[in-house]
This record gives C-alpha cells, structure tokens and sequence, in this order.
C-alpha cells in the first residue's frame, strides 16, 4: 500500500394532623363521665363523587392505553432532541444525496437524521451486535452493505459504505410502503411510514394502516432533527445544479486502484493520525496523470511533503469554488496560470516529497473543504 504525509489544509409551618376519633360507644361499668364529643359529619360531595373518580382515571387510561383505545391521544411528544450535525464531515453530504438519489420519499436530509437518532454519528458503541454509524449487525450488513467508496473492503465501521447501506435498506422500504399506500392500504407520509417499517417492521406498518403506535416516538425524534440537516444539505449544495456529483470529475489516471482512501488514517512514516485528505491512485513510475475537469492551473511546483504538485481552479458551482490537486508527481507538464481542458495532462506520476513509493494522491476541495473525491469521480473511482 502506497501512502503519503498530507500538511493540514486550506468546538410555613406544617398543620397539626386532625385528633384521631374515639372508638367504640359509652363505655360499661363504673368509668368515669366522658364529655360528649360533636358528632362527626359524614362525607361530603367531594369524597363520594369527586375522589373515587381521581382513583379510577389512572387505570382507565392504562387499559385504554394498552388495549389502544386512547390511540395516541395522551401520548407525549418526545423531548426536544439536540443534534448532532456538528459530528457530519462536509463531504459525506456528497455521499447523502447518492445513497438517496435514486428514493422517491427519502432525502439527504433524512437520511442523516436518521443516521443521527441511531448513534449521533458516532461510530462508537458499548453494543456487540451493532454497529458503526448505522448500527447495523452483522445479517443485516450481509444484506445491504457493500465496498461502495472502492477501498477494498466492505465495512459497517467505514462511514461511506455505511451511508450508502443505511440509503439502500430505507429506499427499499420507501418503496414497499409506497405500493401499499397506493393500494391503499395504509395511510400518512411517505418518509414517516418508511421511518416506521424501519423500527417496527412493515408487517406492523400494513396492520395499523399507518405510523403504528410503538413508532411514533422514533419517527417524530428522527424528524426533529431534520432542520438542521436540510441547512446541512444546502450549505453543500454542489449538485443542486441538477448535474450528478459522479458528472463532476474524470478520474485523473487509467488504473483506477485505490491503495489508500480519504478518512482518518495513521502514517506511516510519522505515525501521526488525521485527516487523509485525498485518495492515492495506485500507478507505476511515469504514469500519465490528467486533469479531471477544465481549468486553470494556480499551483504547479515543488513542495515538502506533496513533492511536485498541481493545483487546478474549476471556477465555481453554484458560486462555490472547486479545486483539485494531484501530487508526488515525478514531472510537471503545465504552469501557473495555464488553461487546461478535461483529460489534459499535468504530469507523470511518482513518489517525490513524503511518499512511501510511486503513486497519486488526487484531492478534491470544494467550498474550501476536503470531500471524498471517489463521489465526484464519474467512473466512481
């Protein structure tokens, strides 16, 4: 495996109680004269009518409760739920809109919030059978995970091959819950009976005829905290243009191997842990390197730790910048300030500056953050 070293880039007193009433009547035989006593009152109204009907309302409605009778009408709304938006990387928004593209009912948005109520995007968990940021287990990834940022391996730990998983499962029950809505089997919104078949099956969803009552609570936690990743989705809105993010990029060498993907990582040589910003092209000494998209060269030189590198300025995407950069290379071929077209080249591939041998290491900087670029890649990397 072929990994480079990137540089970090461009958080009152108590009443007395009443004196007990004497018991029993006069008493027999030689005992002393007792005052005699006002004779209590009998119960008034409040204690015939008003307290017994105190005493029988909490087991009325618990009966109604469980038998369905109340049918949500005592029900709480869940507390207000804190988001946890702040844990979303920018560029798995990129991957939000994939996994949902396709899902009539499902929406980036959703889909994060969903991702939210299940671990606050934690991948974390005191949980043996669940895991990642989906918790997913281990029948359940067999049926919806697969390597879908092409880093050689399936994995719920991995964010993007769980985003894209948890994306597939909804989708596929949006699209169950959908055909029997127009049946008209059952009733209510889309996103919140696809929600609903999520934690407490379709069988259940079909039964009740709409959101059943053991979901209720997850759906409209789930939903509470869909404003903030609809402002998400919009501030990293490079493909509400209508063009496809895998539209965006060619990928930028003929082999398309990917020996090291963007994310979290540990070097190799410094041992240091953070954020691997690009993704490395595995790729012999001298291959060709191209330019994925139009542009004009703004960097091409040599540097510490990138070796020679390019740096291309795609101008904007809904006036949002998007640059890319490709670096170790063994040669440049542009300059500063050149225009460049798709597929031009920019230079041959190699292993200068802090490279543990021959290889690519592309970036893809957007609205002056990293993304994953295998989601902008139109052969998906």
């Amino acid at each position: 495996m072929t990994m480079d070293m990137d540089p970090t880039g461009p958080q009152s007193t108590d009443a007395a109680p009443d004196t007990p009433a004497p018991v029993g009547g006069p008493s027999d035989g030689d005992a002393p004269d007792v005052p005699t006593r006002p004779r209590r009152r009998g119960p008034g109204p409040f204690t015939l009518i008003v307290l017994p009907s105190l005493l029988v309302l909490p087991g009325v409605a618990g009966y109604l409760a469980l038998t369905g009778g109340l049918d949500g009408a005592m029900e709480e709304d869940p507390a207000p739920t804190q988001s946890a938006v702040s844990n979303v990387d920018g560029s798995h928004v990129t991957w939000l809109r994939r996994a949902t593209a396709d899902c009539a009912g499902v929406t980036p948005a959703l889909l994060a919030a969903h991702i939210d109520q299940l671990s606050g995007w934690q991948a974390d968990t005191a949980s043996l059978s669940e895991k990642g940021i989906a918790r997913f287990t281990d029948a359940d990834w067999k049926t919806w995970g697969r390597d879908d940022d092409g880093n050689g391996t399936s994995s719920p730990h991995d964010a993007v091959d769980a985003i894209m998983a948890l994306g597939r499962q909804d989708c596929s029950l949006a699209e169950k819950v959908t055909a029997l809505r127009t049946e008209g089997a059952v009733n209510g919104d889309v996103a919140d009976l696809t929600l609903a078949a999520y934690t407490a099956g379709t069988d259940q969803v079909e039964e009740a005829g709409k959101v059943p009552g053991p979901a209720r609570a997850f759906v409209a936690d789930v939903k509470k905290r869909l404003p903030q990743y609809d402002a998400l989705v919009r501030e990293n809105s490079g493909q509400e243009s209508g063009q496809a993010s895998g539209a965006l990029l060619t990928v930028p060498v003929t082999t398309h191997t990917i020996s090291s993907p963007f994310g979290s990582r540990t070097h190799p040589l410094t041992g240091v842990t953070k954020l691997h910003t690009g993704i490395d092209f595995a790729a012999p000494q001298g291959a060709q390197v191209s330019a994925a998209r139009e542009g004009r060269v703004t960097f091409a030189g040599l540097t510490s730790a990138y070796g020679n590198r390019v740096v291309i300025d795609h101008g904007t995407i809904d006036g949002k910048p998007l640059e890319t950069a490709y670096s170790h290379l063994s040669a440049l071929q542009v300059t500063v300030g050149q225009s460049v077209t798709t597929g031009h080249p920019v230079g041959l591939v190699g292993s200068t500056g802090l490279s543990t041998g021959p290889h690519l290491h592309f970036e893809v900087f957007f609205n002056r953050q990293y993304m994953d670029p295998v989601a902008w890649l139109n052969s998906g990397g």
